[in-house]
Protein backbone atom coordinates (compact mmCIF):
# COMPACT_ATOMS: atom_id res chain seq x y z
CA UNK A 1 0.00 0.00 0.00
CA UNK A 2 0.84 3.39 -0.61
CA UNK A 3 1.92 5.13 2.38
CA UNK A 4 2.69 9.14 0.79
CA UNK A 5 0.17 11.90 0.66
CA UNK A 6 0.73 15.04 -0.90
CA UNK A 7 -2.51 17.19 -0.66
CA UNK A 8 -3.36 17.94 2.85
CA UNK A 9 -4.32 20.90 4.83
CA UNK A 10 -4.30 22.20 8.02
CA UNK A 11 -5.51 25.09 10.64
CA UNK A 12 -3.37 27.41 8.61
CA UNK A 13 -6.62 27.07 5.85
CA UNK A 14 -9.56 24.91 6.20
CA UNK A 15 -8.15 21.64 7.81
CA UNK A 16 -9.21 21.08 11.23
CA UNK A 17 -5.81 20.21 12.45
CA UNK A 18 -2.69 21.29 13.53
CA UNK A 19 0.53 20.88 10.93
CA UNK A 20 2.02 19.15 13.96
CA UNK A 21 -1.06 16.91 14.76
CA UNK A 22 -1.37 15.59 11.22
CA UNK A 23 2.39 15.50 11.06
CA UNK A 24 2.07 12.67 14.52
CA UNK A 25 -1.42 11.02 12.59
CA UNK A 26 0.93 9.96 9.68
CA UNK A 27 4.04 9.20 11.78
CA UNK A 28 0.98 6.66 13.69
CA UNK A 29 0.07 5.41 10.30
CA UNK A 30 3.69 4.34 9.04
CA UNK A 31 3.22 6.78 6.22
CA UNK A 32 7.07 7.74 4.68
CA UNK A 33 5.93 11.26 2.86
CA UNK A 34 3.88 13.29 3.92
CA UNK A 35 3.17 17.15 1.73
CA UNK A 36 1.10 20.08 2.92
CA UNK A 37 -0.75 22.09 0.10
CA UNK A 38 -2.09 24.89 1.84
CA UNK A 39 -4.40 26.83 -0.10
CA UNK A 40 -2.44 29.97 -1.64
CA UNK A 41 -3.63 33.30 -1.42
CA UNK A 42 -6.72 34.31 -3.75
CA UNK A 43 -6.92 38.37 -3.70
CA UNK A 44 -10.47 38.22 -4.24
CA UNK A 45 -11.38 35.52 -1.69
CA UNK A 46 -9.42 35.35 2.08
CA UNK A 47 -11.93 32.82 3.77
CA UNK A 48 -10.48 29.66 2.76
CA UNK A 49 -6.46 30.40 1.93
CA UNK A 50 -4.03 31.50 3.39
CA UNK A 51 -2.65 35.54 3.98
CA UNK A 52 0.48 36.35 2.55
CA UNK A 53 2.28 36.55 5.95
CA UNK A 54 0.60 33.72 7.35
CA UNK A 55 1.88 31.67 4.01
CA UNK A 56 5.14 32.84 5.04
CA UNK A 57 4.29 31.15 8.94
CA UNK A 58 3.32 28.13 7.42
CA UNK A 59 6.16 27.47 5.51
CA UNK A 60 8.56 28.33 8.49
CA UNK A 61 6.61 25.97 10.47
CA UNK A 62 7.03 23.25 8.21
CA UNK A 63 10.61 23.63 7.69
CA UNK A 64 10.83 23.46 11.83
CA UNK A 65 8.81 19.76 11.71
CA UNK A 66 11.33 18.79 8.69
CA UNK A 67 13.93 19.05 11.02
CA UNK A 68 12.17 17.79 14.09
CA UNK A 69 11.01 14.85 12.85
CA UNK A 70 13.71 13.97 10.04
CA UNK A 71 14.45 10.12 11.50
CA UNK A 72 10.16 9.59 11.32
CA UNK A 73 9.34 11.09 8.29
CA UNK A 74 9.77 13.29 5.53
CA UNK A 75 7.56 16.13 5.22
CA UNK A 76 7.32 18.38 1.45
CA UNK A 77 5.97 22.14 1.77
CA UNK A 78 3.63 22.73 -0.93
CA UNK A 79 0.70 24.90 -1.72
CA UNK A 80 -2.74 24.52 -3.30
CA UNK A 81 -2.75 26.79 -6.32
CA UNK A 82 -5.86 28.21 -7.86
CA UNK A 83 -6.37 28.98 -11.12
CA UNK A 84 -6.70 32.53 -10.00
CA UNK A 85 -3.88 32.65 -7.24
CA UNK A 86 -1.44 34.93 -7.15
CA UNK A 87 2.22 33.16 -7.38
CA UNK A 88 3.57 31.58 -4.34
CA UNK A 89 6.00 34.42 -1.79
CA UNK A 90 7.59 31.23 -0.22
CA UNK A 91 10.11 28.11 -1.41
CA UNK A 92 8.16 25.11 -1.80
CA UNK A 93 8.99 21.52 -2.91
CA UNK A 94 5.96 21.12 -5.10
CA UNK A 95 2.56 22.81 -6.53
CA UNK A 96 -0.72 21.37 -7.03
CA UNK A 97 -3.32 23.45 -9.87
CA UNK A 98 -6.75 23.36 -9.00
CA UNK A 99 -10.26 24.96 -10.11
CA UNK A 100 -12.09 26.45 -7.35
CA UNK A 101 -13.59 29.35 -8.99
CA UNK A 102 -15.27 29.82 -12.48
CA UNK A 103 -15.27 33.53 -13.82
CA UNK A 104 -18.92 34.83 -15.18
CA UNK A 105 -19.53 38.42 -16.12
CA UNK A 106 -16.64 39.55 -13.74
CA UNK A 107 -17.40 37.65 -10.47
CA UNK A 108 -15.81 34.75 -9.48
CA UNK A 109 -18.40 31.50 -8.73
CA UNK A 110 -17.20 29.49 -6.02
CA UNK A 111 -17.05 25.33 -7.33
CA UNK A 112 -16.31 24.22 -3.96
CA UNK A 113 -19.59 25.89 -2.25
CA UNK A 114 -21.98 24.25 -0.05
CA UNK A 115 -24.82 22.76 -2.80
CA UNK A 116 -27.22 25.66 -2.61
CA UNK A 117 -25.00 27.88 -3.80
CA UNK A 118 -23.64 25.99 -6.77
CA UNK A 119 -27.29 25.41 -7.86
CA UNK A 120 -28.02 29.12 -7.49
CA UNK A 121 -24.91 29.98 -9.60
CA UNK A 122 -24.98 27.64 -12.40
CA UNK A 123 -29.31 29.01 -12.48
CA UNK A 124 -28.38 32.97 -12.04
CA UNK A 125 -24.96 33.47 -14.03
CA UNK A 126 -25.38 30.33 -16.82
CA UNK A 127 -29.30 29.65 -17.39
CA UNK A 128 -29.46 26.63 -15.59
CA UNK A 129 -27.89 25.23 -18.14
CA UNK A 130 -24.79 22.76 -16.19
CA UNK A 131 -23.00 21.85 -19.73
CA UNK A 132 -22.11 25.34 -20.06
CA UNK A 133 -20.73 25.62 -16.68
CA UNK A 134 -19.01 22.39 -16.85
CA UNK A 135 -17.60 24.00 -20.44
CA UNK A 136 -16.31 27.26 -18.91
CA UNK A 137 -15.02 25.03 -15.63
CA UNK A 138 -13.14 22.39 -18.06
CA UNK A 139 -11.82 25.29 -20.27
CA UNK A 140 -9.73 26.51 -16.92
CA UNK A 141 -8.29 22.76 -15.90
CA UNK A 142 -7.43 22.21 -19.04
CA UNK A 143 -5.07 25.36 -18.67
CA UNK A 144 -4.43 24.79 -14.78
CA UNK A 145 -0.75 23.42 -15.61
CA UNK A 146 0.18 26.76 -17.18
CA UNK A 147 -0.89 29.11 -15.42
CA UNK A 148 -0.07 27.88 -12.05
CA UNK A 149 2.89 26.13 -13.11
CA UNK A 150 1.94 22.86 -10.61
CA UNK A 151 3.58 19.79 -10.58
CA UNK A 152 0.29 18.00 -9.89
CA UNK A 153 -3.37 18.37 -11.83
CA UNK A 154 -5.92 18.71 -8.65
CA UNK A 155 -9.20 17.01 -8.22
CA UNK A 156 -10.27 17.00 -11.86
CA UNK A 157 -13.64 17.38 -12.20
CA UNK A 158 -14.77 18.70 -9.07
CA UNK A 159 -17.92 20.53 -10.41
CA UNK A 160 -19.30 16.97 -9.79
CA UNK A 161 -19.34 17.13 -5.64
CA UNK A 162 -22.97 17.62 -5.42
CA UNK A 163 -23.61 15.38 -8.17
CA UNK A 164 -23.96 11.99 -6.65
CA UNK A 165 -25.68 9.53 -9.27
CA UNK A 166 -26.01 12.27 -11.98
CA UNK A 167 -29.00 13.99 -10.26
CA UNK A 168 -27.96 17.35 -11.31
CA UNK A 169 -26.62 16.97 -14.91
CA UNK A 170 -25.34 13.91 -16.92
CA UNK A 171 -21.60 12.92 -17.05
CA UNK A 172 -22.55 10.93 -19.99
CA UNK A 173 -23.53 13.72 -21.91
CA UNK A 174 -21.54 14.51 -25.04
CA UNK A 175 -21.14 17.89 -24.11
CA UNK A 176 -20.15 17.38 -20.39
CA UNK A 177 -17.64 13.99 -22.17
CA UNK A 178 -16.35 17.11 -24.75
CA UNK A 179 -15.51 19.08 -22.53
CA UNK A 180 -13.70 17.02 -19.84
CA UNK A 181 -11.89 15.10 -22.66
CA UNK A 182 -10.69 18.34 -24.30
CA UNK A 183 -9.25 19.37 -20.81
CA UNK A 184 -7.31 15.78 -20.40
CA UNK A 185 -5.97 16.14 -24.04
CA UNK A 186 -4.39 19.36 -23.38
CA UNK A 187 -3.19 18.30 -19.27
CA UNK A 188 -1.47 15.16 -21.07
CA UNK A 189 0.95 16.94 -22.61
CA UNK A 190 2.64 18.67 -19.61
CA UNK A 191 3.49 15.42 -18.59
CA UNK A 192 2.03 16.19 -15.09
CA UNK A 193 0.41 13.34 -12.83
CA UNK A 194 -3.65 13.98 -12.38
CA UNK A 195 -4.98 13.14 -8.82
CA UNK A 196 -6.77 10.76 -7.28
CA UNK A 197 -8.32 11.99 -4.64
CA UNK A 198 -10.59 10.65 -2.41
CA UNK A 199 -11.50 13.63 -0.13
CA UNK A 200 -15.37 13.91 -1.49
CA UNK A 201 -15.98 10.28 -0.63
CA UNK A 202 -14.13 11.17 3.01
CA UNK A 203 -16.39 13.92 3.85
CA UNK A 204 -19.56 12.19 2.36
CA UNK A 205 -20.28 13.94 -0.90
CA UNK A 206 -19.56 10.89 -3.35
CA UNK A 207 -18.87 7.26 -2.93
CA UNK A 208 -16.64 7.75 -6.11
CA UNK A 209 -12.96 9.53 -6.12
CA UNK A 210 -12.09 12.41 -8.74
CA UNK A 211 -11.83 11.92 -11.59
CA UNK A 212 -14.90 9.74 -11.97
CA UNK A 213 -14.23 6.38 -13.69
CA UNK A 214 -14.45 7.11 -17.10
CA UNK A 215 -11.78 10.15 -17.26
CA UNK A 216 -9.84 7.71 -15.26
CA UNK A 217 -9.68 5.14 -17.48
CA UNK A 218 -9.33 7.87 -20.66
CA UNK A 219 -6.26 9.26 -18.55
CA UNK A 220 -4.92 5.72 -18.47
CA UNK A 221 -5.71 5.19 -22.31
CA UNK A 222 -3.61 8.65 -23.00
CA UNK A 223 -0.66 7.20 -20.97
CA UNK A 224 -1.35 9.51 -18.62
CA UNK A 225 0.28 9.33 -14.87
CA UNK A 226 -2.08 9.35 -11.47
CA UNK A 227 -1.09 9.46 -8.01
CA UNK A 228 -3.12 8.83 -4.82
CA UNK A 229 -4.41 11.94 -2.52
CA UNK A 230 -6.77 12.14 0.10
CA UNK A 231 -7.36 16.00 0.36
CA UNK A 232 -7.13 15.36 3.66
CA UNK A 233 -8.54 18.33 6.22
CA UNK A 234 -8.50 16.70 9.38
CA UNK A 235 -5.81 13.93 10.90
CA UNK A 236 -8.24 10.46 10.45
CA UNK A 237 -8.56 10.71 6.83
CA UNK A 238 -4.73 10.57 5.61
CA UNK A 239 -4.37 7.78 2.53
CA UNK A 240 -8.22 7.54 2.71
CA UNK A 241 -9.30 4.73 0.49
CA UNK A 242 -5.36 4.07 -0.94
CA UNK A 243 -5.44 0.58 -0.99
CA UNK A 244 -8.80 -0.04 -3.15
CA UNK A 245 -7.86 3.16 -5.47
CA UNK A 246 -3.95 2.01 -6.03
CA UNK A 247 -5.46 -1.63 -6.83
CA UNK A 248 -8.26 -0.07 -9.15
CA UNK A 249 -5.34 2.21 -10.66
CA UNK A 250 -3.05 -0.81 -11.38
CA UNK A 251 -6.25 -2.90 -12.79
CA UNK A 252 -6.57 -0.07 -15.22
CA UNK A 253 -3.04 -0.02 -16.27
CA UNK A 254 -1.40 2.70 -14.41
CA UNK A 255 2.36 1.52 -13.23
CA UNK A 256 3.80 3.85 -11.09
CA UNK A 257 1.56 5.62 -8.60
CA UNK A 258 4.13 7.57 -6.66
CA UNK A 259 5.49 11.31 -7.05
Amino acid sequence: MILEDFHVHSTYCDGKNTLEEMVRSAIDLKMTRIGFSGHAYTAFSDDYCMSLEDTKKYAQDIAELKEKYADKITILCGLEMDYFSDKPNIKTDYLIGSVHYVKKDGKYLEVDCDEEDFKSNVANFFGGDYYAYAEQYFALVGDVIGKTEADIVGHFDLCTKFNEENKLFDTRNPRYVTAAKSAIDKLILCEKPFEINTGAISRGYRTEAYPEMQFLEYIAEKGGKVILSSDSHCANTLCYKFEEYERIAKDMGFKDLRF
